[in-house]
């Protein structure tokens, strides 16, 4: 018997802070709690494109960049459930655009949950352009969520 055969499903969504994001891994949770799954939070950091005459980041300030986004993935996780969680969440931050961040971890993985919109982009855009692109690439089941808008909060 295969290892996957024998692991829990894996239920991976996309967390930035935002509140489309916050609304996936609510729903991703309740997903793994109905199927017995797990829930792989992942937070996709990079790095600025244009350093304006600043010198680019050495190894040491990539840990820290690293660190932050551990730590602010931790931050929303504990945000949204509290200390009690009914399913296990395994927080992941990697360096990367989001949309490849999210479509790498998804190999494997039962679903893909992604908010409909991030912190970038346009407010009125139905979709943002990671979700899109998650949706349209994405080699598992993808569930786009939709936050609260401002005018609903």
């Amino acid at each position: 018997m295969s290892n996957n055969a024998t692991s829990a499903p894996r239920i991976v969504v996309g967390v930035d802070g935002s509140d489309p994001s916050k609304a996936a891994l609510r729903l991703a949770a309740d997903q793994a709690e109905l199927t017995g799954g797990v829930v792989e939070a992942i937070f996709a950091w990079e790095l600025p494109l244009r350093w304006s005459g600043l010198a680019p980041p050495t190894d040491t300030k990539l840990a820290d960049y690293q660190e932050q986004a551990g730590r602010l993935l931790d931050r929303v996780i504990d945000e949204v459930f509290g200390p009690e969680r009914s399913v296990e969440i395994r927080p992941r931050s990697a360096q990367g655009h989001p949309a490849a961040v999210l479509l790498d971890a998804a190999a494997g993985a039962r679903l893909l949950v992604v908010g409909n919109r991030g912190h970038g982009g346009f407010a009125e855009a139905l979709l943002g352009s990671v979700s899109q692109h998650c949706v349209q690439h994405a080699p598992c089941p993808v569930v786009v969520v939709r936050g609260p808008s401002h005018h609903e909060m």
